[in-house]
């Protein structure tokens, strides 16, 4: 059997790639995440939560996260164009089962940035770090069957789709929505595809 052990958790530690800042949320990130893309009907869509009216609420998850780092197990990160000096979204572990090394992660990012392959790039480097830096060997994600953009981020980095949950869950308006699960996984340092 597996033990927690197994994994080296460090926390969110600052990721750059080429052009972008991966770093923990800082309070005065709130109103980005509010004007970016929290309060964007849109960007909220596929969500369980907003579009806000107000940044309160961003405030409130905003602390919530910064509290979160005092926890080597907590990954949360805020996204950042390199010179750009604004949070435009952001990319963390949901769920983690350390006894099988799994992990699933969860993204959003505002719509001014879609479809130009940051969320792609921002998926990549964080993947990359939770396999090889904490351990982890299998990362999972799910999008509601509707957002199509989501799961072609997941294709993009080279996970594959592993099966269809019927009903997953209901959205806003009360209509239930299907979830598309990808997953990606290593073994013995080699990813499997």
């Amino acid at each position: 059997m597996i033990s927690k052990s197994d994994l080296k958790h460090i926390g969110t530690v600052t990721i750059e790639t080429i052009r972008l800042k991966l770093r923990k949320f800082r309070l005065e990130d709130a109103q980005d995440m509010f004007n970016n893309w929290a309060s964007d009907p849109e960007v909220c869509r596929y969500l369980s939560w907003g579009p806000y009216t107000d940044p309160g609420p961003c405030y409130r998850r905003v602390s919530a996260w910064v509290s979160s780092y005092t926890y080597n197990s907590s990954y949360v990160w805020a996204i950042e164009l390199k010179g750009a000096n604004t949070v435009i979204g952001s990319i963390s572990v949901e769920i983690s089962n350390d006894s099988i090394k799994s992990c699933e992660v969860g993204y959003c990012i505002g719509r001014p940035y879609w479809n130009r392959g940051i969320m792609t790039e921002a998926l990549r480097a964080v993947m990359h770090f939770l396999f090889y830096e904490v351990g982890y060997r299998m990362i999972i994600a799910k999008h509601d069957t509707h957002n199509v953009a989501s799961g072609r981020v997941m294709q993009k980095v080279g996970m594959e789709f592993v099966k269809l949950e019927l009903k997953a869950g209901k959205r806003r308006d009360g209509s239930y929505y299907d979830c598309a699960v990808y997953a990606k996984r290593i073994d013995n340092g080699h990813v499997f595809e």
